[in-house]
């Protein structure tokens, strides 16, 4: 499905934040290409009154210049409705003239599930305190159709935080969604532990990713979906979980529930 690209002019980009590790946020773009099946930014379509989610872009195409001049204080988040990286960035590039307009001095964290990052590798590294991560779970084959259609493939994004790891950009992985059966934490970690710097865990929020998402879950993974929706099981699931992330010795700023 093609989308329809929504141009726009922002008041202010830099927008205060409730995320865990993040004071502000960056969205160039509202809406994503690679719409995710478990998307927690849909909510944004009864705001925007564009149409189904997945069907439109919201560029805001000013937002480069917004960036100008500009100093805020604690961590800059890129981005919480969106993917700075998702294939519209190839032709209006607002995510790397906004790279090249930012105060340097900036505590960048970008968070993608893209190699065209490597695009802008030149401007990463002008940055004194910049971390670039990706989204990593176990979804191939048929999960990967249900779930993520349209986004790289996880060793995509593997190989690509490697490249960064190698050209001293700091990388991290976001384990997520993590659903029981679904994802192999361990394998995860075996396949990341020497390139990430460090590790979020995220558990699936089923309210969050909404009903098209727990009907998908429903037809295909039934007994995912009974152990997600039963409190207590789950948290015998995110317990084993914590366990093994203890074991496995890496660093991890935190596991989150919703």
């Amino acid at each position: 499905m093609e989308q329809r690209i929504i141009k726009t002019d922002a008041k202010e980009i830099f927008t205060k934040t409730n995320l865990p590790g993040a004071d502000y946020v960056i969205n160039q773009y509202v809406g994503c290409s690679h719409n995710c099946s478990y998307c927690y930014a849909r909510f944004m379509a009864r705001w925007k009154g564009y149409g189904g989610w997945g069907t439109w872009l919201e560029a805001k195409m000013n937002a480069p210049e917004l960036v100008k001049g500009r100093q805020v204080k604690g961590q800059v988040f890129m981005s919480s409705v969106s993917d700075a990286y998702q294939s519209t960035e190839k032709d209006l590039e607002l995510t790397r003239r906004i790279l090249d307009n930012l105060n340097k001095s900036t505590q960048l964290s970008i968070l993608t599930k893209s190699n065209l990052v490597l695009r802008d590798m030149d401007l990463l590294k002008e940055f004194e305190n910049v971390e670039v991560g990706f989204t990593i779970n176990s979804f191939e084959g048929k999960k990967k159709e249900l779930f993520e259609h349209n986004s790289p493939t996880n060793n995509e994004r593997i190989e690509t935080m490697k490249i960064l790891k190698e050209n001293g950009i700091k990388t991290f992985a976001f384990i997520s969604p993590i659903i029981p059966g679904l994802i192999d934490i361990e394998e995860i970690i075996g396949q990341t532990k020497e390139i990430a710097d460090y590790y979020w865990f995220e558990a699936i929020n089923l309210r969050g990713a909404g009903k098209e998402f727990t009907e998908i879950l429903e037809t295909n993974y039934p007994e995912s979906l009974r152990l997600v929706r039963d409190k207590h099981l789950f948290a015998d699931y995110i317990e084993s979980l914590r366990k093994k992330v203890v074991r496995s010795g890496i660093k991890t700023k935190g596991i989150e529930i919703h």
